[in-house]
């Protein structure tokens, strides 16, 4: 006799002992091809990058510097010694821009790739304003106070006022004291608007920073213009030189710091209680 039943869909037969579905198992071949194709990329863009390192095709054989008027070409290449030959792609442009700037001529520099082998150098110099004096020495000085070079023959060219008294107090070394600079480069910029009054200065003493005493190269009379309104004082004694003349032979100084009032001093009295003794220069020759 044959007994039939319904089959019961909901029941499933046991899996073997150690059958792994094969859901996983297509899903560990898929994670082990990811592994391996991604070992491949690795391997492949570390190899590219070795050869984009090491290939002569991309070292630096071409400098192009621009910008440069007092230092040669020559002389820029010298700071970036080490940069020919270099690979383009692995240069530290910030550090041979520190070397730039460290250079007393150079106010700023900035490098930049030309691929695939050269390299473009764009220089910024500083701006001499004045020739400033320590001791028997003439450094050419820029509207900060630096002290760019030595002054000599091949700076011939300008023709720049003597800048006395930058020394800080009780100093004879090149070094610059700011409050002095600063009285210094407010008055050349003031009168960078007047480049006839400019270009009549011989000297200039900031030795008291709060009084800036200029010496015309046609004019024996130290002027003393104070902190600021330099140009109008300087307009003003240009309207009363004649009658002052016309007054006193030899002046020594003439006072312009108090409005509506000039004082003049004939050569042989004191000098201003407030304004130190003052030695007559000779502007150098250009």
């Amino acid at each position: 006799m044959t007994v039939q039943t319904k089959r019961d869909r909901r029941f499933r037969r046991a899996r073997r002992p150690g059958q792994r579905p094969r859901g996983a198992s297509r899903r560990w071949l898929r994670v082990a091809r990811r592994i391996c194709l991604m070992g491949g990329l690795l391997a492949v863009g570390y190899h590219a990058a070795t050869l984009l390192l090491t290939t002569p095709f991309l070292a630096v054989d071409g400098i192009v510097v621009r910008g440069n008027d007092q230092l040669s070409e020559g002389d820029v290449l010298t700071v970036l010694s080490g940069l020919r030959g270099d690979n383009i792609l692995s240069l530290d442009l910030e550090a041979y821009r520190q070397r730039l700037v460290a250079v007393p001529w150079l106010s700023d520099g900035t490098l930049r790739r030309i691929l695939p082998s050269t390299v473009e150098v764009l220089v910024t110099e500083r701006r001499p304003v004045a020739i400033g004096r320590f001791g028997d020495r003439l450094y050419l000085v820029d509207a900060g106070g630096v002290l760019i070079d030595r002054h000599g023959p091949r700076f011939a060219e300008f023709d720049l006022p003597i800048l006395d008294g930058l020394a800080a107090p009780d100093s004879s070394a090149a070094v610059v004291d700011p409050a002095r600079m600063a009285l210094a480069a407010r008055l050349l910029d003031q009168l960078g608007s007047d480049p006839d009054v400019l270009g009549a200065i011989s000297q200039i003493d900031v030795r008291d920073p709060y009084d800036a005493v200029v010496l015309l190269g046609d004019d024996p009379a130290l002027l003393h213009l104070g902190g600021d309104r330099f140009l109008e004082r300087l307009r003003s004694y240009a309207q009363l030189a004649p009658t002052l003349r016309a007054r006193v032979v030899d002046i020594d100084y003439v006072d312009l710091r108090f409005d509506n009032r000039v004082f003049v001093g004939p050569t042989g009295l004191p000098t201003p209680v407030n304004a130190e003794p003052r030695e007559r220069l000779v502007r150098a020759v250009r």
